[in-house]
């Protein structure tokens, strides 16, 4: 039994992980004022020669087409076979993040219903699995920021090659697929800030909420010993 709470407790751990990282990634996709409020910072209307409205227009209709599976399209754009190839690719990942958020989520919701009806212990060490969970994934996350905020460009390109492995769809012709227009890098870049922010602010916020637990048990205990004393 305690090699199962053991396991279990790793289990946790991993989907916690994996929940803060795709729920990370789900906020630039399905927050879609995220790319809205960027329009003019990014000076898109100028770069792309489309009004706003044209430029809100494509980008609802790629979003549809990868989080909703709607007919693909780019508005007023013109768009070839291989940029509509490469969306599909993203369509893939999209779809992954989705069902690992909605995986770990399940897994999360499942091992504290057994832990609350005691079913497995696997809360009772001196700490608990999103403590670990969250040191490593803050050293890690540290690393991988400091590396891509050297070249963000190169970090951009090395992504690309390990997520689309072996294709090259992804290096859009802005002759025959506008939409690159509006999409530039800058947005990827904030897009990266805005996950990895989100990220270590949930991976901080499971390493304080372990501190903050065993400083109360601690004086909790303290508390109790007093009064035996007293």
């Amino acid at each position: 039994m305690k090699a199962l709470n053991f396991c279990l407790s790793a289990l946790l751990g991993i989907a916690l992980f994996f929940f803060i990282l795709t729920a990370s990634i789900s906020l630039p996709i399905y927050f879609r004022s995220f790319y809205y409020m960027q329009i003019d910072d990014l000076n898109l209307e100028e770069e792309s020669g489309y009004t706003e409205a044209q430029i809100i227009e494509a980008y609802d209709e790629v979003l549809d087409y990868l989080v909703l599976g709607k007919e693909f399209g780019t508005g007023d754009m013109p768009y070839s076979e291989s940029g509509k190839s490469h969306f599909a690719d993203c369509k893939v990942l999209f779809d992954l993040n989705l069902g690992v958020l909605i995986a770990s989520t399940a897994i999360i919701v499942i091992l504290f219903a057994l832990e609350k009806f005691k079913v497995i212990n696997i809360l009772s060490g001196s700490h608990k699995p999103w403590f670990y969970t969250g040191i490593i994934s803050v050293i890690a996350l540290t690393s991988i920021a400091l590396l891509a905020s050297a070249d963000f460009e190169k970090a951009f390109e090395v992504f690309h090659y390990i997520f689309f492995l072996g294709k090259d769809n992804w290096a859009f012709n802005p002759f025959t697929d506008e939409i690159i227009y509006v999409l530039p890098q800058e947005f990827f870049m904030n897009c990266a800030i805005l996950i990895g922010s989100a990220m270590v602010f949930g991976f901080a916020a499971c390493i304080t909420a372990d501190v903050l637990e065993n400083k109360l048990t601690k004086k909790a205990t303290c508390n109790e010993n007093e009064n035996q004393i007293g």
